[in-house]
Order: structure tokens, then C-alpha cells, then sequence
């Protein structure tokens, strides 16, 4: 067991280094209302962060909820918003301003923290498979299908387009795909955040008739390599029920957790 006072250092080093705008690279643009970020992302889609409430509750939480989705809904490119919460933070009342103003819940995910050479330990690569970074055109939209397909969502170019784009700004963003059978069955994103400690682990996915060959850990242990020999030292991930139990088992923390609020045009 990692001592109570590793926790609490992982979630202030979370909170102090990337509750800013280390979180969004990849804005188009970003907009402060009081405590918060607002943030336009490519594909129409808008973001909102923070790193506290301060001392709102209740009726002031409801209107800082209104003015924040009102900054969206005046841009008719924009047509879906994510509100980011933390479970951690001390927000009395945004869960019942959030319903109000048309947000859903969607399901928490754990806040995992830890060392990155803890996800190096003990991956060994599954036979058979083949892991690699990935950058063409090509290679972004198949891994994007494949993904979606490994979550059940249905077929959206804006993810790939996205990504494309993000690659062609050289921001330090990595794509890695897993291939067996003579096509991609798993995939994963390595955002390594500039003036910080930390990289993140992003959008692991493999498909379903794939899973339980060990695609996912070899995947996390490459990206993990990969943020070290660029100097980083931690790694955070928001993480699934399927996710969390491997971090678990490389060393890394439940620090906190987080819940996407979802609304749509």
C-alpha cells in the first residue's frame, strides 16, 4: 500500500500543474467566466474546467452554469459541451444546475495517478502482436473507426479530423495502435504535458473479441517508455471500471474521480 501522503501530494501536483491551461493543448480557443475556462475545441465541440468554485453555492453555482452554457449556445458551430467535474472539489449544488440547464451525467471514471515507470513493469508483448506510432492520415481515420468500434459508438469522422489536425501542429500528442491478424485491434493516445511533471494516457481502446491478451498493458508500457525518454516523471488518466484495475496493479492511485456533465444542442 502507497502511503495517505503520497495520495495527497499525486492530487495536489494534479491540481496545481494541470487544472490549467495545460489541460486543453489543443483549444481553438479559450474564454474565462469567473473561475472557469471555457474552451472551443475542433469538431464543434465545447469544453468547461476549472480548478475550483471558491465560495459559490447553491443560486450563485445555477448562474455561473447559465452564463457558461449561454457562451455556447451564441456559437451555432458548437453542438455538444462537456462540463468536467471533480469529485474532490467543493461544489454544493452543481449537480442539480447541471440537470436544470439540460446536462447528463454520463458515467464517473476514476482520477488514476502515479509513476510512470510503475507502467513499464511486467507488460510483456502478446504474441502475435505488433505495436507502433502512428501518424498518417490513413492510419489516424482506421484507428479512429476502430476505436469507435471498440466502444460502441457510432461512425464520426470529427474524431479523426481532429486528431489529424492536432498532428499536423506538432504538439507533442503520440498515437499508438496495436495489430494482430492484419488489422488494428487496439489503440491509445500519449499527451505529454508541456512545463509539468506529467503525461497523460488517453483513449485506450481494443476491441472486444481482443481483450484479456495483455493489448491494452503492452500499449499503456509503450506510451509510458515513450513519455520518460521525454523527461516526464507521472502519469494521470481518467479511467474506466475496465482501465482502472490494470493501472491499479502498475502502481497507480485512485486519486479522485470525475464525471463528464454532457449537453447537446
Amino acid at each position: 500500500m502507497k502511503p495517505v501522503n503520497d495520495l495527497a501530494n499525486y492530487l495536489k501536483a494534479y491540481d496545481d500543474q494541470l487544472r490549467t491551461d495545460a489541460e486543453t493543448p489543443s483549444a481553438i480557443r479559450v474564454d474565462a467566466l469567473g473561475t472557469l475556462r471555457l474552451v472551443t475545441f475542433a469538431g464543434g465541440r465545447g469544453f468547461i474546467t476549472y480548478r475550483g468554485l471558491g465560495d459559490l453555492e447553491g443560486r450563485g453555482i445555477a448562474a455561473l452554469v447559465g452564463r457558461a452554457l449561454d457562451h455556447f449556445r451564441a456559437d451555432p458551430e458548437i453542438t455538444r459541451v462537456e462540463w468536467k467535474s471533480r469529485g474532490h472539489d467543493r461544489a454544493p449544488g452543481l449537480h442539480e444546475a447541471l440537470l436544470d440547464h439540460g446536462f447528463v451525467p454520463e458515467k464517473p471514471e476514476s482520477i488514476m495517478i502515479g509513476a510512470l515507470e510503475g507502467l513499464c513493469n511486467d507488460a510483456p508483448m502478446p504474441a502475435g502482436v505488433a505495436l507502433r506510432r502512428i501518424s498518417s492520415d490513413a492510419d489516424v481515420r482506421a484507428m479512429s473507426e476502430m476505436a469507435e468500434a471498440a466502444f460502441g459508438d457510432p461512425a464520426d469522422t470529427r474524431l479523426a479530423d481532429a486528431l489529424v489536425s492536432r498532428l499536423a501542429r506538432n504538439d507533442g500528442m503520440e498515437l499508438w495502435v496495436a495489430e494482430t491478424d492484419g488489422r488494428m485491434v487496439g489503440a491509445g493516445r500519449l499527451e505529454p504535458v508541456p512545463d509539468t511533471d506529467f503525461a497523460g494516457i488517453w483513449g485506450g481502446a481494443t476491441l472486444e473479441a481482443y481483450r484479456g491478451r495483455g493489448i491494452y498493458r503492452a500499449l499503456t508500457a509503450a506510451r509510458a517508455r515513450s513519455a520518460l525518454a521525454a523527461g516526464k516523471t507521472l502519469v494521470h488518466s481518467d479511467s474506466t471500471e475496465y482501465s482502472r484495475p490494470i493501472l491499479e496493479r502498475s502502481g497507480l492511485l485512485k486519486a479522485s474521480t470525475t464525471t463528464p456533465y454532457m449537453w447537446s444542442r
